[in-house]
């Protein structure tokens, strides 16, 4: 009997073995098979040296304040006129809400849906008290050891001139577009784009026009980030998370810190267990939706146990969700992320408050919802916490997540084509952009919006975004150059 069952165990096993090896060998590569570009000539050296001109203009923008900074705007304004003669002699030209601006290339097809290309003028502030951590000083718009640097290189100058670069060698070219390219050039993404973008896509919506696709910034050509890929890999944002935040206040009976209540009951002692209980119980994590299609795009790609493990997430998925959840990036990809970014409570060491308050920050995946977030919040809140002195808010400025771009379509296909071309070493795959970016507020304009910034980046160059020792090399911007100036022309084989 025992030798039965011990042959029984034996057989499944080499089933199962079977089955995983055969369904990892018939996941091949979804790789396009296209043949490199010779690399466009770019004198390099010129082109850094417009880019820090622009980092030098301290364009931090204001959720409060429309007009902060407005000096710097109108000089960067200026500074691409005269960097970009022939993209200001050829193309249409419009200032849009003060700051923001709007170009138009009409195409030899008017009629034909446009393209748009967006980027934004704005950066973010310096964090206090970090200047002298800098390199280079923030907005000193140095070009040294093969970098430019200073705040906004990367984000998003980087983009919008580099987009300007090659419209300014095509125009000198003698090239037309086929189609209209808009360029849309918001000046407070960095605060939510209201006054920017948004006013942008209505100009555009009131004038009847309708977008091909659109691309803005996002993900990235990302090199030695994902764990068990070898190459490089340009990830395509196909959709973008929603956003809200949620404002927790906690109430009890104020009094002397010596005679404190039981625990629990107290406002800091209420709001942390609702606290703890909403870090510790998030939303469910799994491969679904962009997930798992950006996973099955890349296990084929992947070497050893990372290859055989995405490649049968029926048997392995518990063991690579555990791991790829230990990463914050990773994740972030994976579901709903809670994050607990704002506390309050208190004025004195000796006094029990009869208050505190918090605000809990959810990026939500595509597929949840507010509503399922704030059921989830309430139903985490509820268990630890008395209804009766806990109250529970969502703040204005949320919003959903974004639609999915599907990645069966030629307007994804060409996006991914001229990424091969490009960066022949890098695959291409679709993502999840978790922050946020202008491109929503062009949802309503188009079904394929894209979010992918043509630059090279590994684990070091993501902690510069945002952050300390902002930099782009002037390599890697010469290759987002020659992207644009590709993605342009390839218009030509785009069909109506």
């Amino acid at each position: 009997m025992l030798k039965r069952a011990f042959q029984t165990i034996v057989a499944a096993l080499l089933v199962l073995v079977a089955a995983v090896a055969i369904n990892t060998f018939l996941k091949g590569s979804r790789q396009l098979q296209v043949a490199p570009l010779a690399p466009l000539a770019i004198d390099e050296a010129a082109a850094a040296e417009r880019l820090a001109q622009a980092v030098r203009l301290k364009t931090v923008s204001s959720a409060t304040d429309a007009s902060l900074n407005e000096d710097q705007f109108l000089a960067l304004h200026a500074l691409l006129q005269k960097q970009f003669p022939k993209v200001h002699a050829t193309l249409k030209r419009e200032v849009v809400n003060g700051l923001s601006l709007l170009y138009a290339w009409e195409g030899k097809d008017p009629e034909a849906p446009a393209i748009l290309l967006a980027a934004h003028q704005d950066v973010v502030p310096i964090a206090p008290g970090t200047e002298a951590n800098w390199q280079e000083p923030p907005f000193a718009g140095i070009v040294k050891d093969g970098y430019i640097w200073g705040r906004g290189s990367w984000d998003d100058k980087g983009n919008l001139l580099s987009q300007l670069e090659a419209m300014e060698m095509l125009v000198a070219s003698g090239w037309q577009p086929p189609r209209t390219v808009y360029l849309a050039y918001g000046a407070d993404e960095e605060v939510g784009g209201h006054r920017g973008a948004a006013q942008l896509a209505e100009l555009l919506k009131s004038r009847g026009v309708t977008l091909d696709f659109v691309i803005d910034e996002g993900l990235l050509v990302l090199d030695g980030v994902l764990p068990g890929l070898k190459v490089p890999a340009g990830v395509i944002g196909i959709a973008e998370k929603g956003y809200m935040s949620v404002v927790l206040k906690a109430t009890a009976t104020p009094g002397h810190s010596s005679m404190p209540p039981r625990p629990g009951t107290s406002a800091i002692g209420g709001m942390s267990a609702a606290l703890n209980a909403l870090e510790t119980h998030q939303m469910p994590a799994g491969f679904t939706g962009v997930a798992g299609e950006m996973f099955g795009v890349l296990a084929p790609e992947m070497g050893g146990f990372s290859r055989v493990a995405l490649s049968n997430l029926w048997l392995f998925g518990p063991v690579v969700r555990k791991q790829l959840e230990n990463a914050p990036s990773t994740n972030a990809m994976l579901r709903t992320t809670t994050a607990l970014t704002i506390v309050h409570a208190g004025n004195k060491d000796n006094v029990l408050p009869g208050e505190a308050d918090a605000t809990v920050n959810f990026r939500i995946l595509p597929g949840d919802t507010r509503g399922s977030v704030m059921a989830h919040v309430h139903a985490a809140v509820d268990k630890v916490a008395d209804k009766a002195h806990m109250k529970i808010e969502q703040l204005p400025g949320s919003k959903e997540a974004s639609k999915v771009a599907t990645t069966s379509s030629r307007q994804y296909q060409t996006l991914n084509r001229t990424i091969r071309e490009v960066f022949p070493d890098a695959i291409v795959a679709p993502g999840l952009m978790v922050a946020a970016t202008d491109s929503v507020h062009y949802e309503s304009m188009s079904d394929h919006v894209f979010k992918f910034s043509p630059v090279r980046a590994n684990s070091e160059d993501l902690k510069r975004f945002h952050g300390t020792n902002e930099r782009l090399s002037v390599k890697g911007y010469a290759d987002a150059i020659r992207f644009y100036h590709r993605l342009i022309t390839q218009l030509e084989q785009v069909e109506r």
